[in-house]
């Protein structure tokens, strides 16, 4: 299908309805545009089933909800605040990692009803934004947002969902034989869990890692799982020369906007998505507004990935005694994600190893028509 005969100099496409393109139609619809949201999956948050996250709330002083609702972004999906997380080494140390604010909330994905996905699709309707779902665009002409998803996997999250009669709770592993350089995790709440090894590299042997991964958490905070459903996702992390397809601003992972440290991506997908809407509302440029907002925090996560790849498991256990050391972990966590000598020293160095697995494919074409270029079409 394609939406080559619109006509309405008014009309702004966005094509996605994940966070990304739900947060730029709700910001374009709020400034009176007519906005028309195509999602090639029959319902909102289809590729997440219930899946449990966490919207991240270290990288700012300001408590992540409170940015969001005052960037116009109702938060009238349910959350549970994380201030606790018992972290395990390679050899069953435990560490508590704690703040008095939030380091996280906890948040399910997917379409059904509480979900941020779903809040997002409400919050847009009432808008007045017309959602189209099974609308598979491939092509358009005029003003648009693009916010498809990610293009390839550098890190995937791989596991089970299921109901447990365990107490709600934040669990997470730091082995690289349950997950190569990235981190087990268990989250439980109200009745319902996830857990999955969060894995930076050897996928071939992911069946292998969720295995050590279950019986992990089994052995260790004595995992009890009910109807285990099996479900897998990917990350991709991308720092763009140009967020442009064509002339239009691409958004959240489809332009590769993605915490290259821990993959906690929604809060970065939300901003992108806002950041290009008001691109096109103010005709400005969406390169530097993205640039100022969280480039610089996308370029250190790079170098964080980096360092953390050296860690190995004995690397592991001294940044988790050390960051425990904290009572305030949020700064901590922020102080990560700050410029400094050494990390702009390494920073070119980062970016040369820390390679995206996609292969960059977006077009510099002003007059393009496609939702993702492929060159050699023109």
């Amino acid at each position: 299908m394609t939406e080559s005969d619109y006509k309405e100099d008014d009309t702004i496409m966005v094509i996605g309805a994940g966070p990304a393109g739900l947060s730029a139609a709700i910001t374009l619809a709020k400034s009176g545009k007519k906005v028309i949201v195509h999602e090639a999956k029959k319902e909102v948050g289809h590729r997440f089933k219930q899946d449990f996250q966490g919207l991240e709330n270290w990288t700012t002083d300001d408590d992540v909800l409170l940015k969001l609702s005052e960037s116009g972004i109702d938060t009238l999906f349910n959350y549970k605040p994380c201030r606790n997380v018992t972290a395990f080494d390679a050899w069953d140390n435990a560490y508590v990692i704690k703040d008095k604010k939030p380091l996280f909330y906890l948040v399910e994905r997917g379409p059904n009803s509480g979900s941020l996905d779903n809040a997002l699709l409400e919050q847009a309707i009432s808008l007045g934004v017309d959602v189209r779902f099974n609308s598979r665009i491939k092509n358009f002409k005029g003003k648009g947002i693009l916010a498809t998803g990610p293009k390839s996997a550098d890190a995937i999250a791989v596991g089970y969902h299921f109901k447990t009669n365990m107490e709600d709770g934040c669990w997470v592993i730091c082995d690289n034989n349950l997950a190569p350089k990235g981190y087990a995790y268990l989250l439980i709440w109200n009745g319902q869990g996830t857990v999955k090894t969060c894995m930076f590299s050897g996928f071939k042997k992911e069946q292998l890692y969720v295995k050590r991964t279950v019986e992990a958490f089994e052995r260790l905070v004595n995992l009890k799982m009910i109807n285990p459903v099996a479900h897998g996702g990917v990350g991709n992390f991308h720092l763009p020369t140009r967020a442009y397809g064509g002339n239009r601003p691409i958004a959240g992972e489809q332009a590769g906007f993605q915490d290259t440290l821990w993959g906690f991506g929604m809060r970065q997908a939300i901003t992108s998505g806002m950041l290009a809407a008001k691109s096109l509302q103010e005709d400005s440029n969406y390169d530097e507004l993205w640039s100022e907002a969280i480039g610089k925090q996308i370029k250190t996560s790079i170098v964080n990935r980096l360092l953390f790849n050296q860690l190995g498991n004995y690397g592991f256990r001294w940044f988790l005694r050390k960051q425990s050391q904290h009572a305030e972990t949020r700064k901590y966590l922020q102080n990560l994600y700050i410029k400094s000598p050494f990390r702009q020293l390494i920073s070119p160095l980062a970016r040369l190893i820390i390679k995206s697995t996609r292969k960059d494919k977006s077009c510099n074409h002003i007059d393009c028509e496609c939702v993702w270029c492929k060159h050699g079409n023109h």
